[in-house]
């Protein structure tokens, strides 16, 4: 027997035990029963099998579910706009909002370094035409300014790097952009103010040769930073930077003629100072050789006056003690000094016969000789 024929015991027969369940429904074929009805009701609402209505409302419902969240991403802030204006910021994370088109939401990136690339062919200060390239990095610092001020900030941007450039390189002259176009020898003159008031009074204070002097780049800088304040733009400029700073090709020639003999000129100059780096230590030392020997020599002189004017004083105070004495004793001091730097002659004849030599015979003579006076009577005869 099938376990659903008809007879006793249904409810054993039947393995869903519908039969044995309080109101008999509580199975699947009560959940089908439930779905059953429900489609029912709202196909009546609808107008039809299918449920119309229940199609629109469910996709009313995910539509103002989506609509009603957002997300904002770590590098993004948002500006909500109810009705196209401007209603609150929203910071990173996730946010409920009124469902469009009552609130948008417009996400802007903050934090990416966007750039802009340019290129300029301008006069100098000296009238000489000028190729620079540059490169500015800006990030966007205020959302609803960046959305709302400027039909196009980027654009403005772009407009405002290349006059702030103008500004700040035209007011130089060739020689010094090319030659250190790092640093500004001069401060900006009152021309360039009218594309950057601030900038313009900020060096226009500065004097020439300060150790704090302002680069091109920073000045550059400055003047887009401030030109950009003053249209509420919203964005920060992080960096300003030339990469390329030359005369154009028509007039390239003359200038690497120029260049060359500016490096001429250098090396001429650095080869002075070497051979002045070279010379003057040298110089100096022989003038401290020739003072120090000045000084010796000095000292030695006065050493010897003051050691001759003691022996006077001596002298003198034995002299007054004893003139004869003192008289015969200097006499013979004398003579001994005076004799010992001539040549000696030796007289054997007891005092008879005196006879002074030539020099050119004493001279001859070895220290001790003896001479007579025959030989020297011999010498004389021709």
């Amino acid at each position: 027997m099938a376990w659903n024929e008809p007879g006793k015991n249904d409810g054993q027969r039947d393995p869903w035990g519908k039969n044995n369940r309080p109101n008999g429904n509580s199975g699947p074929n009560g959940l089908d029963q439930l779905l059953k009805r429900l489609r029912q009701r709202f196909g009546k609402l609808g107008g039809g099998p299918g449920g119309i209505f229940t199609i629109v409302l469910a996709v009313l419902l995910a539509w103002l579910l989506v609509s009603s969240a957002t997300v904002i991403n770590t590098s993004q802030t948002g500006v909500v706009l109810r009705f196209g204006k401007y209603s609150r910021t929203l910071t990173p994370g996730f946010h409920f909002k009124l469902p469009a088109p009552i609130e948008t939401v417009a996400k802007v990136e903050t934090t990416r370094i966007r750039a802009q690339v340019g290129q300029v062919r301008m006069l100098t200060s000296d009238e000489n035409i000028i190729s620079v390239a540059y490169n500015v990095q800006y990030q966007v610092s205020d959302p609803r300014q960046y959305l709302f001020s400027t039909n196009d900030p980027d654009d403005t941007l772009a407009q405002a790097a290349e006059a702030a450039v103008r500004s700040v390189v035209g007011a130089h002259s060739m020689d010094e952009i090319l030659t250190s176009p790092g640093d500004a020898a001069d401060s900006l003159p009152a021309s360039a103010a009218s594309a950057s008031a601030a900038t313009a009074a900020k060096l226009a204070a500065a004097k020439p040769g300060k150790d704090d002097r302002i680069t091109l780049q920073q000045q550059t800088l400055d003047a887009l930073q401030h030109t950009l304040d003053s249209y509420h733009a919203g964005l920060q400029v992080t960096d300003v930077s030339f990469q390329n700073v030359a005369p154009p090709d028509e007039v390239k020639a003359a200038f690497d003629d120029v260049n060359a003999a500016r490096e001429d000129k250098q090396s001429a100059v650095n080869k002075a100072h070497a051979y002045a780096n070279q010379v003057i230590p040298q110089a100096t030392g022989e003038a401290a050789r020739i003072i120090a020997q000045a000084k010796g020599d000095k000292a030695e002189r006065i050493a010897r006056a003051t050691g001759d004017a003691e022996r006077f004083n001596l002298l003198l105070k034995e002299y007054k003690a004893a003139p004869a004495v003192t008289r015969q004793r200097l006499w013979l001091e004398t003579m001994e000094d005076v004799m010992a730097r001539n040549p000696k002659v030796v007289d054997g004849s007891g005092g008879r016969n005196i006879i002074n030599l030539p020099a050119g015979l004493g001279s001859k003579l070895s220290p001790g000789a003896t001479v007579s006076a025959d030989a020297a009577s011999q010498e004389k005869q021709p």
